[in-house]
């Protein structure tokens, strides 16, 4: 049965010491999103810098995890070293049933370490422990000692950072459990800010479920739906990869740095391409029935006589468009490899190929040269970017070290800011239409996710600016729901409100089972408020002119009602939170 209260460890990395901390809220925030935004609140320092090291790490999960199939999620949530404003990352893995099973609703970190150390807790025992010696792996190799190091294989999760993090580059993500990422905003920065090269968590301790019928035939039917009745059959056979060939349809699909939103070449890099050349086995979150994460190879020659060194490499929809059609890139093989470069080096991939299409465009148009670039950088040649991949990691001159801070912040110091493919973040792989350009640009975690803006763009062709701004609204509140719980969104046409309520009824919450509306804008509130207080400001977002020249299915882009529906939006989120 769920707890009516909230079991949170507060670790301080100054000290070395932690600390359990019983939060009240059960009912008010349910979890992760909301959890994350309550403790923010009590534990963040909005006016101090993202880098202070007071400025809390937070990992928050729901009521229904390890109840139900596809509760895997985990919220991350920090002040963003991107735009130094609060903000979430999602991860999967074995992330949220470790924290289940060490008997914790959330773990908040503070402090800075004296040293590179890494953070091992469970149910009964916590150590900070020094790792001077994992300073400067990469991730692979720092995760196949920290394995060897922590006892409870299939029972622990391991987050860590590459290079990039430790270096404090705002692109930085945090690797989880090998294929599994919390991906956006420069969580590994935040991470790295501490001097925490990881966090293991050891799953070391249980958890009752209910007994009886109703819990066990609600399980199964919520089971059956997930696997029996194709529902979730997409993301199992060709995964999000199926994505490539139905947006580039749409003309949808990015490609050059946007200068072309479709291509003939798609054949090479669509996800039945990467399936049949590339695929070598399926994995799956813990929890997690469905089998979703696309696992391929890549080889390397490391003698002459045919001799080779294989990695593998999870994929998905993605990262293929920021590595692959974004860079001009059409080999299955050659996306892989940078792909693997960017997971390596601890950089988030889509940050990574969008930033580094914009400086290959910078390129051509001769705004930087080989003094910036080191080389010489042309959209389809992989072995050129492989090498600025590591060169943006490792920040290795003022040009790279502009770039890891973001597009927009070296197209201030380069020009071609008009061309910066920036939505908030460089942007995701959704060429749709304004709808979704406006909601990414101003999104809280400025992810396709937030909302369902890609969608509409698709089944809206009308620009009805009223209609646009109260989906947008209205979406992201049942979103917010479902990551409070914390569900996988690829769920959310398997827990309807109605089976969320039963679910949560199950295990001994009627209450918050009844108050689901209520609960969405709650915490869509309560979140915002947090944004808000660490400097967003909606109207100081501006949409590069690029996105204003882009054409769709729909026709071009209508500059005016584009604009029009990013204020709209903007005054709409300022009207939610209150302000």
């Amino acid at each position: 049965m769920i707890r009516d209260h909230f079991r949170v460890l507060v670790a301080d990395v100054s000290t070395g010491r932690g600390t359990v901390v019983l939060e009240d809220g059960r009912d008010e925030v349910a979890g992760g999103s909301g959890l994350a935004a309550r403790l923010f609140a009590r534990y963040g320092r909005p006016d101090a810098p993202w880098d202070h090291p007071d400025q809390p790490l937070i990992l928050a999960i729901g009521p229904l995890t390890g109840a139900f199939p596809l509760m895997s999620k985990t919220v991350f949530a920090f002040k963003s070293p991107y735009h130094d404003q609060y903000t979430e990352s999602h991860a999967g893995g074995r992330s949220a049933l470790a924290l289940r099973f060490a008997d914790l609703d959330a773990l908040v970190i503070v402090g800075r370490a004296a040293s590179t150390s890494f953070l091992d807790i469970g149910s009964r025992h916590f150590k900070l422990r020094s790792a001077g010696f994992l300073a400067g792996m990469e991730v692979q190799e720092s995760g196949r000692l920290l394995r060897r190091m922590t006892p409870g294989s299939g029972h622990r999760t391991i987050l860590r950072i590459g290079p990039a993090g430790e270096r404090m580059v705002p692109m930085a993500n945090i690797n989880v459990d090998t294929y599994r990422h919390f991906g956006r905003m420069g969580g590994g920065a935040a991470l790295g800010a501490k001097r925490l090269k990881a966090v293991v968590i050891g799953g070391d301790a249980d958890f009752h479920l209910p007994e009886g019928k109703t819990y066990n035939d609600l399980f199964a039917g919520v089971y059956a739906t997930v696997t029996a009745r194709g529902m979730m059959k997409k993301y199992h056979d060709l995964g999000t990869a199926a994505n490539l060939e139905s947006l580039d349809d749409l003309r949808s699909l990015p490609w050059r740095n946007l200068q072309a939103t479709s291509d003939p070449a798609i054949d090479r890099i669509s996800g039945q391409e990467f399936a049949d050349r590339t695929l070598l086995r399926n994995s799956a979150c813990a929890g997690c029935p469905v089998g979703c994460i696309h696992v391929g190879y890549v080889r390397e020659r490391f003698m002459d006589e045919h001799r080779f060194l294989y990695r593998q490499v999870a994929y998905d929809y993605e990262p293929i468009f920021a590595l692959g059609s974004m860079l001009g890139v059409t080999d299955t093989a050659a996306v892989l490899k940078l792909l693997d470069a960017a997971e390596q080096a601890g950089l988030d991939a889509m940050s990574t190929g969008v930033a580094l299409a914009w400086a290959t465009e910078a390129s051509e148009q001769g705004l930087v040269g080989p003094q910036q670039t080191i080389e010489p950088l042309a959209f389809g040649d992989s072995a050129g970017l492989l090498r600025a991949i590591r060169h943006l990691a490792g920040a290795v001159n003022p040009f790279y070290a502009a770039l890891g801070r973001g597009t927009l912040a070296a197209s201030r110091e380069y020009g071609g800011a008009e061309f910066a493919c920036v939505l908030g973040q460089e942007m995701a792989g959704y060429a749709t239409g304004e709808t979704f350009f406006a909601a990414q640009s101003l999104g809280f975690r400025h992810s396709h996710l937030d909302t369902g803006a890609y969608g509409y763009d698709q089944q809206h062709a009308d620009r009805d600016l009223d209609k646009a701004v109260r989906f947008l609204v209205d979406d992201e509140a049942g979103r917010v729901v479902l990551t409070s719980m914390v569900a996988c969104l690829f769920a959310r046409s398997v827990y309807t409100d109605e089976v969320l309520g039963e679910c949560l009824a199950s295990l001994g919450c009627a209450r918050l089972a009844g108050d689901l509306d209520a609960l969405g804008a709650r915490v869509q509130q309560l979140r915002w408020r947090m944004r808000l207080a660490t400097g967003f400001t909606p109207a100081a977002i501006t949409i590069p002119k690029r996105f204003f020249r882009v054409t769709t299915w729909k026709g071009p882009i209508d500059g005016a009602y584009l604009e029009q529906l990013q204020a709209a939006y903007g005054q709409a989120i300022l009207a939610l939170a209150g302000t």
